[in-house]
């Protein structure tokens, strides 16, 4: 199955075979380490404060590496793939006392004696270079790609989060690949019939994460969905109509978040006089409303629902109406919040790299679609992202729904 809202760059990197694998992991480590070079200019000593929603940005580049070559160069049965036996003794010594981020805990990295910008830089060097001749002698079955496309995806994410971190650090990322895109004026919302939906991704079907196996057969009722994420052009009205202060828009928990903040809530945002700026690249900016609105918690995109007489979609219904709708769906301008919680689908087995999945299913909500800071290759519309509904540095947004 090729589903037609999947990119050419993510159908190579679930599905693709060890020449784009090999083209993949080379531009995806470039773009790693253009970003670390954004770091190094704004932050000569690389040093940031400790908090939980950031890493230090030489352990970050340390465990991109380190990630890879754990599970590729080091791992005895990578041919195995999933089936991997991930406690298999690896087989020369690695830095697992500084980057495994299983067993170094959060708050202690910004106290490892780390090694310093160049030797890092140099040790990722030779980890791509052995990465890619152990690709060049692996066989094109999906077994023997495994660990060489989940290494390539891990990088993928955590070079997102550098980049939503250095927006939190006031850190300019200049590369247009990575800004916010204006939104056209809101299209019609998309009309679905009742139907049976196959949610998740389907076994032996190249690489899949193991949260999105075996997937799960749904009924869904008729529903409405909007086409594109909702803009600041449709939010901020809610803001300016004292919703914030109103509990009768937010659930139990939501305004129980709510009433824990600052008057000032909006991650980013602020008001001067009657107009609206956005904190980027270090500086306040005119606030261009037609972009998604981005860096809200799951509770802000529920509470806006309820005051527009709408609702948040469950992730059936999201992908049924990105597989199905490709061409009317708009979608990777934000994550995009759900109403459904990140839960294993009944047969789960977690893959090699335990810590993916099985630790986070409880309760947190499930996150749909990609943002402006996700590479191509990670876009996949059955893709499931998970992260406390508090969170708000991601780039995360919304889309209402009906029915």
């Amino acid at each position: 199955m090729h589903d037609a809202s999947l990119t050419r760059a993510a159908f190579d990197a679930r599905r693709g075979g060890p020449g784009a694998l090999a083209e993949a992991l080379a531009a995806s480590r470039a773009d790693t380490l253009a970003t670390f070079a954004a770091y190094e200019w704004a932050l000569p000593d690389l040093t940031v404060p400790l908090h939980a929603d950031i890493n230090p940005p030489l352990w970050e580049l340390g465990h991109v590496g380190w990630f890879q070559e754990f599970w590729i160069a080091r791992n005895p049965e990578r041919g195995r793939g999933a089936r991997a036996n991930p406690e298999a003794p690896r087989l020369r010594p690695g830095a697992d006392a500084f980057y495994d981020s299983s067993h170094v805990p959060h708050d202690s990295r910004w106290q490892l004696p780390l090694p310093n910008a160049a030797a890092t830089l140099d040790a990722l060097a030779g980890q791509l270079q052995e990465t890619l001749a152990l690709l060049r002698e692996a066989g094109g079955d999906d077994d023997a790609l495994y660990f060489f496309r989940l290494a390539l995806l891990h990088e993928d994410m955590h070079h997102e989060a550098a980049l939503y971190m250095a927006r939190g650090l006031g850190i300019a990322v200049a590369d247009p690949r990575w800004q916010a895109r204006p939104l056209p004026a809101p299209p019609a919302p998309l009309n679905f019939e009742a139907g049976d939906w196959r949610l998740g991704s389907a076994p032996g079907e190249g690489f899949a994460f193991d949260n999105e196996l075996p997937g799960l057969d749904v009924t869904l009722q008729p529903f409405s969905i909007d086409a594109q994420a909702v803009r600041w052009a449709e939010f901020l009205p809610f803001l300016e109509a004292g919703g914030y202060d109103e509990p009768r828009w937010w659930t139990e928990g939501g305004w129980r978040w709510r009433r824990a903040q600052p008057a000032a809530v909006l991650r980013y945002l602020r008001r001067d006089g009657g107009a609206w700026r956005q904190w980027l690249g270090g500086a306040w900016q005119a606030l261009d409303t037609s972009l998604a609105a981005c860096h809200l918690t799951q509770h802000e995109a529920a509470a806006w629902c309820r005051w527009a007489g709408r609702r948040l979609p469950t992730e059936a219904e999201w992908e049924c109406a990105a597989c199905t709708r490709p061409a009317a769906f708009r979608w990777g301008d934000v994550w995009e919040w759900t109403a459904s919680p990140f839960t294993p689908f009944p047969g789960f087995e977690p893959h090699p790299y335990r810590d993916y999945s099985a630790p986070w299913f409880d309760g947190r909500p499930v996150l749909r679609g990609a943002s402006h800071c996700t590479q191509p290759r990670m876009r996949h519309p059955r893709y499931r992202n998970f992260f406390p509904a508090t969170r708000n540095d991601v780039p995360a947004g919304f889309r209402s729904c009906a029915g």
